[in-house]
């Protein structure tokens, strides 16, 4: 028998064996006699799409070699196969590297045709043996990657952490009134984090401070659809402007929302139980709060307003426990405290008020609603200069509220002159001139003065801003007071009639308009119209049994709760008589209590231990004896004054849930 072999060719080729018997060689039909010709495996080779390393240019058969030949020639041939083997491998991964295809660049057909020239030899295989016609248009029309073009457009993108920097400039632009350039950088921010919810609730919020309410509510709703429902804050915030707007349906809704995408979001339940309470739903504002203790714990806002409705209810043992609990979940929380004086205020226990007050600006000393409370507080109680101290400084830390302003205006009109008061009536209306009180205020002054016809344009200036909000009812009130002086009658009911189409439940407007009626002898009449009002008016009434059912709602594992509500209970301990729970420590409960004997005495001459002038020293970096001064520089509204304080911490963990609320 004799055996012919073929060398290999490539490493991916088979080895093709042809075995051929002297006695059967007609009667055998193997495949591998197709290929025992040069001329049929050229034939074949041709077919292959790569290129075919071979040491001749034109492909031979080699000698075929007798199984009966010595042995040493069988060894010698071996190992120049083993030589020819080794050249092959080295010249095929050469070749086949030159060979290969980049995907950044896309070649010719001339460029194919010179790479095949070169690994093919003298034309041992032409340029369509390479690849196809067909295939190489083909893959011309295909997008190819592109790496550098990839690099370039991803580099656009800035990192996470400049999304916090570029809200953090767009809250301050929007505190200095450049709405402007806070939408533009607010919509990029969201061209950069479609998916996050910050930016949307920010760029709501510059809108709806313009007014834009149609921009403001297109916003949410995109914001919402981007974030997949799943941001309570958009729900939330979509919902504020709602509830401003009258949609009180629309803003159930929304607050609904709010509560489904996170049960924990505490300012969702508390917004919509205020919704609830100016809607007069006493019972399910109750439940709103309820549930607000229940998935987010205790928060200070949640308990102030269950303190508030319990002073609306004659409960002030139960209130002030209430303001107690608030006051220890927040020490910070100025709202409270000035919640917390106010109900004493109106109890009459004045010194309880004014070390509340103390407490308030001292928890937050940049609060221009602690030092305005305050102011008006002293003022009522005859200390007419440190009212008016009290504005100065709250002026001085808030240069841009024009309600300072306005309070001291009156102020001044009333106990000194009215060209002062005049002239700070100017400034306020300067700083925000979209300020309906001031207007309203500077028409009443001007009114008292004798000058109508100011205190008419005046008066329809403040209506030309927004004819539709409770100020705007007072507006007309106090317009129809002014014409019924002067004897225009016709012109005051028309007033007086359009002020209670605007706000129906205000008793004022009713009754003077029924006193007019009386005064020109129209006493059917006016009896009508105090009938009118007793009618229509919307009488809510408290039911106490929601003390036995509000427990109920909260989890029986929050036992420290109803520990620290003491509803049960109808007597009242004083602040000094109460000891700190288990877990407490009675250093964080003496630094929260208020003063020993705070409810007790009402004299307010006696010192309470806190010095004012220190205060304001220290911690605001302001000279007592430089107020007028710096009221005087800040004529311009234009010219902010620049106050140092001092260094403090940026990120306080206590105060995320009162910025969220704010």
């Amino acid at each position: 028998m004799q055996t012919t072999q073929l060398y290999p060719l490539k490493e991916e080729m088979n080895l093709f064996t042809t075995t051929t018997s002297s006695s059967s060689s007609s009667s055998s039909k193997s495949n591998f006699n197709l290929f025992t010709s040069s001329q049929n495996i050229n034939k074949h080779i041709s077919k292959f799409p790569f290129i075919i390393p071979c040491k001749t240019t034109h492909l031979t058969l080699p000698p075929c070699y007798s199984q009966q030949k010595s042995s040493h020639n069988t060894k010698t041939e071996a190992v120049k196969n083993a030589d020819v083997g080794i050249e092959e491998k080295e010249d095929s991964f050469n070749k086949d590297r030159l060979v290969v295809r980049r995907p950044v660049k896309e070649l010719s057909d001339e460029e194919v045709g010179d790479v095949a020239g070169s690994g093919g030899g003298d034309g041992g295989v032409n340029s369509s043996g390479i690849i196809d016609a067909t295939l190489n248009e083909f893959a011309k029309k295909m997008p190819m990657f592109e790496p550098e073009r990839m690099e370039s457009s991803s580099g656009e993108k800035p990192l996470t952490v400049n999304l916090d920097l570029a809200l953090y400039k767009a809250k301050i632009l929007t505190k200095n009134f450049r709405y402007q350039e806070a939408e533009e950088i607010l919509e990029k921010c969201i061209d950069y984090w479609p998916e996050d919810g910050r930016p949307y609730v920010a760029l709501g919020k510059v809108l709806s401070k313009q007014s834009k309410v149609a921009e403001a509510r297109a916003i949410y709703a995109k914001g919402s659809q981007a974030t997949q429902g799943e941001n309570p804050y958009i729900w939330q915030c979509w919902a504020v402007l709602e509830n401003k707007l009258g949609n009180i349906g629309k803003a159930r809704e929304l607050f609904d929302a709010s509560t489904v995408a996170d049960k924990g979001h505490i300012a969702a339940w508390h917004g919509w139980a205020v919704l609830e309470l100016r809607q007069g739903n006493i019972k399910k504002a109750r439940q709103l709060l309820a549930k607000g203790l229940k998935f987010c714990g205790g928060n200070e806002y949640i308990y102030q307003t269950l303190a508030l409705l319990e002073a609306k209810a004659n409960r002030y043992e139960q209130a002030r426990n209430l303001f107690r609990q608030a006051t220890k979940c927040n020490p910070k929380s100025c709202a409270s405290w000035i919640a917390w004086s106010q109900m004493e205020m109106q109890q009459e226990n004045n010194l309880a008020a004014r070390q509340l007050f103390e407490r308030a600006v001292q928890a937050s000393p940049k609060n221009r609603f602690a030092w305005h409370v305050w102011g008006i507080f002293e003022a009522n109680m005859g200390f007419i200069d440190k009212g008016k101290k009290l504005l100065k400084i709250g002026h001085a830390v808030n240069p841009r509220d024009p309600v300072l302003l306005q309070s001291l205006a009156l102020l001044e009109y009333k106990y000194s002159t009215a060209n002062l008061a005049r002239k700070l009536f100017r400034r306020a209306s300067e700083i925000d001139p979209r300020h309906q009180p001031v207007w309203i205020a500077w028409g009443w002054m001007e009114w008292k003065e004798g000058n109508l016809d100011t205190a008419r344009e005046l008066y329809e200036r403040a209506l030309s801003i927004d004819s539709t909000t409770e100020s705007a009812a007072r507006c007309l009130q106090a317009w129809g007071v002014l014409e019924q002086r002067v004897g225009n009658l016709s012109a005051a009911r028309r007033l007086f009639r359009s002020s209670l189409n605007i706000n129906s439940q205000s008793y004022i407007t009713w009754m003077t308009w029924a006193q007019l009626e009386e005064d020109q002898g129209n006493s059917v009449r006016a009896e009508e119209i105090r009938n009118l009002y007793f009618q229509q008016r919307t009488e809510v009434v408290d039911d106490a049994s929601w003390v036995m059912g509000f427990m109920d709602i909260i989890d029986p594992a929050l036992d420290r709760i109803k520990q620290l509500l003491n509803l049960e209970k109808s007597s009242y301990k004083e602040p000094s008589e109460y000891s700190p729970g288990d877990n407490e420590s009675t250093d964080d409960e003496a630094s929260v209590s208020p003063y020993s004997g705070l409810y007790v005495g009402n004299d307010l001459e006696s010192a309470s231990g806190f010095d004012l002038d220190d205060f304001i020293r220290n911690k605001l970096n302001l000279d007592p004896d430089q107020l007028d001064v710096l009221l005087e520089k800040t004529s311009n509204p234009s010219v902010v004054r620049k106050v140092n304080y001092p260094r403090r911490r940026i990120f306080r963990p206590e105060d995320k849930t009162a910025a969220t609320l704010a």
